[in-house]
């Protein structure tokens, strides 16, 4: 299916919030299934899974085959979506870009043979950074810059389109309104104005959280954005991992390994994947983001309010996830809720960055106001 209508993956796809609650048991059925693709596309006999860790909406194995370990995403969502395979593209081209990504080593998104689609991945031997930051022993000021020198490497993948990435062969209608009838080529967004990706669903999100009580008007957040519409006229899109946080970065306490699930990545606005980091992380951590993206590029111009347009935005979809997900009645377990916090706590969190990100962008702040 095309993700044209989709702003964000897990709350807007027709089966929202898939893949969200517990995983329970391994489906024996599915595991027979994939151990036998696997066997085919090896071309082994020699395949053997165990249940993997992964916390995101796909199921996860750890794979021998022949000798080598691997990492599996199994995606057995309704929609039958093929995004792993745009998403095994884009490891490639990130990698190249100067950024550390898994190496892919098999991908089938076709449902051809199986009624799922899979993906082998290189399986770095790291947990996620989140790990290492929730025990407080993360080198904060070491990894922050890292993480923003990656953003600035993989920012040099420019995209024709805006929104989330495909194939240009499944977006024939993105030529609507436009000058000229030539296909796209490549991985591109299918929205000729980002201003189009930016709204889609706006309206919708905002009025599932008043409807759940989680915000008591929308009106104060339509009228801010609407004031800086003009910041949304973007020339040229470029990559960003729209998922971006430490669960979705492996390495050890001091060196990042891999950054990992760019299943979400869009061709969007350079501060989008900065303004993520802040929707967790507080100025201390987004300084050192900061220079560690300057370290390569400038940043952009009208780069805070761009900054808090894009974090108001991200907090509103993450509001909504959490809302849905039921993330506020979980318990710290849970990868979102620090030690010794509580569902209650993320709500609170949750609220207040928003509230946050909306003073940011009426009054042009700087970082200081993330500070606790």
């Amino acid at each position: 299916m095309s993700r044209r209508d989709i702003y964000y993956w897990k709350c807007d796809r027709p089966a929202a919030f898939h893949g969200t609650q517990s995983r329970g048991e391994v489906d024996a059925n599915l595991a027979s299934q994939l151990e036998t693709e696997l066997q085919r596309h090896f071309d082994t006999q020699n395949v053997i899974l165990s249940p993997g860790a992964g916390q995101g909406n796909h199921l996860t194995w750890n794979a021998d085959v022949d000798g080598k370990p691997l990492f599996i995403r199994v995606e057995n969502g309704p929609e039958k979506d093929a995004h792993l395979a745009v998403e095994s593209a884009l490891l490639d081209r990130v990698r190249v870009a100067g950024v550390v990504t898994p190496r892919v080593f098999g991908c089938d998104a076709s449902r051809s043979r199986v009624s799922f689609a899979w993906q082998a991945l290189e399986r770095i031997e790291a947990p996620d950074l989140n790990q290492w930051f929730k025990q407080g022993t993360l080198e904060v000021p070491k990894i922050a810059f890292e993480i923003g020198v990656a953003v600035a490497k993989w920012q040099a993948i420019t995209l024709e389109g805006f929104g989330v990435l495909e194939w240009s062969g499944q977006s024939s209608v993105r030529n609507e309104g436009q000058a000229t009838l030539e296909p796209h080529r490549g991985l591109c967004g299918p929205h000729w104005a980002y201003a189009d990706y930016f709204h889609l669903r706006l309206e919708e999100h905002l009025s599932f959280l008043v409807s759940r009580d989680f915000l008591t008007s929308a009106e104060e957040i339509m009228t801010e954005i609407e004031n800086h519409r003009a910041l949304l006229d973007l020339p040229q899109g470029c990559l960003v991992h729209k998922d971006l946080a430490l669960w979705n970065i492996l390495g050890t306490r001091d060196q990042i390994a891999a950054f990992i699930d760019f299943d979400d990545a869009i061709s969007g606005d350079p501060m989008d994947d900065l303004s993520l980091l802040a929707c967790f992380h507080d100025a201390a951590f987004l300084q050192r983001a900061f220079e560690g993206y300057q370290s390569i590029h400038v940043l952009p111009e009208h780069h805070m309010r761009r900054f808090w347009l894009h974090l108001l935005r991200n907090m509103i979809v993450k509001a909504v996830i959490r809302v849905g997900a039921g993330y506020f009645d979980r318990d710290d377990g849970f990868f979102l809720i620090s030690s010794g916090s509580s569902g209650s706590s993320l709500r609170e969190m949750t609220q207040s960055r928003l509230a946050l990100a909306l003073r940011g962008l009426r009054e042009g702040s700087g970082l200081d106001i993330l500070s606790p």
